[in-house]
């Protein structure tokens, strides 16, 4: 057992290096498994020794935040396993509302009327839990020196279908007069479905737009494609500084560019337009039969600030922070 806990958390360390370095390979396979020793979440603020499992799948854009609280948390209960996969957020909630699923389920977008209705049927009881703050994020390569800032109309044009926008230069006199390529997430995330539904209004994205699994896949490409422009959370932006450039946009009173102070909810925050909550989605059920997934969400919300800003994502409030962790003490 001590090897397998070794070895699974090499995996996990693993896992979280390839991210900061070029943030991984988003597939449904890539899991992060790992063992440690205790945590003092209890209502006393006692120790209390754990066993048994956590299982976590969802959202690709969450899942550096998460496989960063699963290593460190497994540094504290050595008896509790943790394993956390990126799906991406509608396939992750296809495993989570299911007899016998995931315990939770990462979202980088709110859970749907449909989804929740499932749950009910299921007589499954949904906890939301608002993690951090991220910034959507519109990346180009490097060479692209021309499309440094762009207005949020701008933006929408150059993915909408209906703008007739096909070449950079339909975009603003000047620009070269080379086709845009198009990129983004697939329709297994949930950046895509924020995009698609709250930055486009769910109108229909350009014919042609490649849209991948992996948002690795992404960086790799747009590095390679000097008229390449893709879309995805500001985490991955913030790991591939050296291979990419963020898009300043353009809301109305000059270029914001994404970073952790602009992004933001409300008019105090420059890029508020462009950013989303994320969430994880505790199943309750199991929180009450199994310690330890209870156990891991107090412990994730009592840690979010510390983790959202080492892994790309903007912190939330004192007070929405004590809020959630209220909600959660109270079902011991």
């Amino acid at each position: 057992m001590k090897v397998f806990k070794k070895f699974s958390l090499l995996l996990i360390l693993a896992a979280a290096m390839m991210f900061a370095a070029a943030c991984g390979t988003d597939t449904e396979e890539d899991n992060a498994d790992n063992t440690a020793g205790d945590s003092g979440n209890d209502a006393g603020g006692e120790t209390a020794d754990l066993e048994g499992s956590v299982v976590i799948d969802g959202s690709g854009t969450v899942y550096p935040f998460m496989a960063e609280m699963a290593i460190n948390y497994m540094t504290e209960q050595e008896g509790v396993s943790v394993e956390v996969s990126r799906a991406g957020t509608s396939a992750g909630f296809k495993k989570f509302l299911v007899k016998d699923g995931t315990d939770f389920n990462d979202a980088s977008r709110k859970i749907k009327d449909e989804e929740a209705a499932t749950a009910e049927e299921l007589g499954i009881e949904v906890q939301e839990l608002k993690v951090a703050l991220d910034g959507l994020t519109f990346v180009i390569n490097k060479e692209n020196d021309w499309a440094t800032d762009l207005t949020e109309q701008e933006i929408k044009d150059i993915f909408l279908a209906s703008s007739g926008v096909e070449k950079w230069s339909d975009v603003r006199p000047g620009f070269p007069d080379e086709p845009i390529v198009t990129m983004g997430p697939n329709e297994n995330h949930g950046t895509y479905e924020f995009f698609f539904e709250s930055i486009l209004d769910e109108q229909d994205l350009v014919e042609g737009v490649n849209l991948q699994q992996e948002y690795s896949t992404l960086v790799d490409m747009v590095s390679k494609d000097k008229n390449a422009i893709a879309f995805f959370g500001y985490g991955y932006y913030v790991n591939n500084t050296d291979k990419l450039t963020a898009v300043k946009i353009d809301f109305g009173n000059g270029p914001v560019e994404p970073t952790l102070e602009t992004i933001g909810e409300g008019e105090d925050f420059a890029y508020s337009n462009f950013t989303r909550p994320v969430f994880t989605y505790l199943n309750v059920n199991m929180a009450k039969e199994k310690p330890q997934v209870l156990d891991y969400a107090i412990y994730t919300m009592e840690n979010a600030q510390d983790v959202a800003a080492k892994t790309g994502f903007a912190p939330l409030p004192d007070e929405e922070i004590q809020a959630t962790l209220d909600t959660l003490n109270a079902l011991k």
